[in-house]
């Protein structure tokens, strides 16, 4: 009995010792976007046998960090994970009927260009043989020479000769030029094809492998999962806002614009949304001392050498903080599955971490790695809303329609753009800041013309103040004329502006409206005057309501004082 007892331990044993490689083939499962990355989950259910086993994963993403990777899995096997690594590997050129036709093509045309090469060498030689001929025959002969000048006749045929051979020479080099362009053209041509279609057979490119290495106490199944950071991947977040102006409601839509260019395409994979910075780290960064010394040569290597040291101590902080963000579920464990949600709205669940949060989509997503931006969303809302129209008619003539409400979801909305509808018609395009929830805020939708409003000089002159004491004064006349086309009463609130002196000579005078008529903003009045001259009009327009505003001031200075700022 205990002889084959100890039998069965040494069996055992060896076959533990022994780690034999299995292929794995795995699929994208989920993916966790930040603003500056993901962490991409894999997994895949495999059949073990008894004993160790290398589990091998291929073409994984050249960029993926390393000290990013995690690994978890459960299943029948009973399985211990001893060990995980990545190597970068490099995929043969493939075999491509179609590659090899895109490089002979390739190879033809640098042959013309050879050829062309060679011979252009071949006309710069002919042309300095010609520069050389006119200088032997432009050179005065030697005072004992015996050789006639050369006669006019002579002189003639030289300049003949040399201006069809320079006139032929500039032809064949523009003709060369203008070959040489299109072949350049036809390369460029073919070597885009071929990068093109090399990236789509895998040759030539750069692989991690990572090596998952398991001991199972005895045969069964395991569903592994593979998790790993990567960048190349960001959201962004965006905004439909629709006012429908007699519901006096909003309508908004939140997206999220995801982009990647990780390497692999995510297809129908469970998404999620994530605030967090994980390359940012823990903590706020540390400050150096700030030396100042005698200037020494830098030693290149130790310097090098030092860079290398940050790199990668910086590399795996990134790493470290990736872990931190989206830990994964222990060995033997079972991982969150999203669900999904009902079919009438697809809104994404939210979940709020101490200093971030992350919006589950509810319906699996398709991100190609492209770096195209793939709309998905995250909730709608309706929020009842105030309504309030906002102008400065002397700098633009038109009403613009603002929107104040409280944020009623669980969701941060997270600073980004919008698109404005207005009654169903786009109005503009602006933004949103960051608002948390039941935090109060301002929706810009844009100009209104339904509200006109006109502003004009009704008079302006200047006339001569004092008899002992020359000096001048400006009056200023204005008249804003509002109206409200709509079918609705509405709000306005409008901005003008008298001049505010910066010297006790230059005197500024509030005729119409009068002090009398001005509140504060402690105690506001249907005309409030703020700081630096500005005063603010707060207006309830009722339905095809007109309104004419007169503002007038005055200017009073003496006559040898120049005075800027004056229209």
């Amino acid at each position: 009995m205990k002889t084959r007892l100890f039998a069965a331990l040494l069996l055992a044993a060896g076959s533990a010792l022994r780690a034999e490689p299995m292929p794995v083939s795995s699929q994208i499962t989920a993916a966790t976007v930040y603003a500056d990355g993901a962490i991409v989950t894999r997994t895949a259910h495999l059949d073990l046998p008894a004993g160790q086993t290398e589990l091998i994963l291929e073409k994984l993403p050249d960029a993926l960090v390393d000290q990013s990777l995690q690994v978890s899995g459960h299943g029948t096997a009973g399985v211990t994970i001893l060990d995980v690594n990545a190597r970068t590997t490099f995929a043969a050129v493939a075999s491509d009927p179609r590659i090899k036709s895109l490089e002979d093509e390739l190879a033809g045309e640098q042959k013309k260009i050879r050829a062309l090469n060679d011979r252009a060498i071949a006309l710069k030689q002919q042309r300095a043989l010609l520069d050389k001929i006119e200088n032997a025959v432009a050179t005065p002969p030697a005072k004992d020479a015996t050789a006639p000048r050369p006669s006019f006749d002579d002189w003639q045929k030289l300049l003949t000769f040399t201006d069809d051979n320079r006139n032929k020479f500039a032809t064949e080099q523009q003709s060369l030029d203008t070959q040489r362009e299109d072949i350049d053209a036809q390369v460029a041509a073919l070597t885009a094809q071929l990068n093109d279609l090399r990236g789509q057979t895998g040759g030539g490119r750069s692989y991690k492998t990572v090596t998952v290495r398991v001991a199972a106490a005895a045969a069964g199944s395991l569903d592994l999962t593979l998790a790993y950071a990567v960048p190349g991947a960001s959201w962004i977040p965006a905004y439909d806002a629709r006012l429908h102006s007699d519901e006096r409601a909003i309508a908004l839509t939140y997206f999220g614009l995801v982009r990647q260019n990780t390497g692999e395409d995510w297809k129908s994979v469970a998404l999620t949304l994530s605030t967090a910075r994980p390359s940012l780290g823990g903590g706020a960064p540390e400050l150096s001392p700030w030396i100042v010394d005698v200037f020494q040569p830098r030693i290149f290597e130790a310097e090098a050498a030092k860079d290398e040291l940050m790199s990668a101590r910086k590399q795996e902080a990134r790493a470290q903080a990736f872990n931190q963000a989206a830990p994964l579920p222990a060995v033997g464990s079972l991982g969150g599955a999203p669900e999904d949600k009902s079919a009438d709205l697809a809104t994404a669940t939210v979940g709020n971490a101490v200093t971030s949060a992350s919006f589950k989509i509810p319906v699996a997503a398709t991100i190609l790695s492209d770096n195209a931006p793939q709309k998905v969303g995250i909730t709608t809302a309706s929020l009842t809303a105030n309504l309030q129209y906002q102008a400065t008619p002397r700098a633009l003539e038109a009403a613009f329609l603002s929107a104040y409400a409280n944020n009623t979801t669980e969701f941060p909305l997270l600073a980004g753009s919008m698109n404005a509808f207005l009654d169903d018609a786009f109005v503009a395009t602006s933004s949103l800041k960051t608002v948390m929830p039941g935090e109060r805020f301002e929706l810009a939708l844009g100009a209104d013309e339904g509200i006109a409003i006109k502003r004009k000089v009704v008079n302006r002159f200047t006339e001569d103040t004092g008899f002992v004491t020359k000096g001048k004064r400006v009056t200023y006349e204005f008249l804003v004329t509002i109206t409200n086309h709509k079918k609705t009463a509405e709000h306005l609130a409008f901005k003008d502006v008298v001049p505010v002196s910066r010297n006790e000579k230059i005197v500024v005078k509030l005729l119409t409206p009068g002090e009398d008529d001005l509140g504060t903003p402690d105690k506001p009045k249907e005309i409030t005057r703020e700081a630096d001259g500005k005063l603010v009009w707060r207006l309830d327009l009722k339905p095809g309501e007109k309104r004419e505003l007169p503002l007038k001031f005055s200017v009073d200075y003496p006559a040898n004082v120049p005075v800027s700022g004056l229209d």
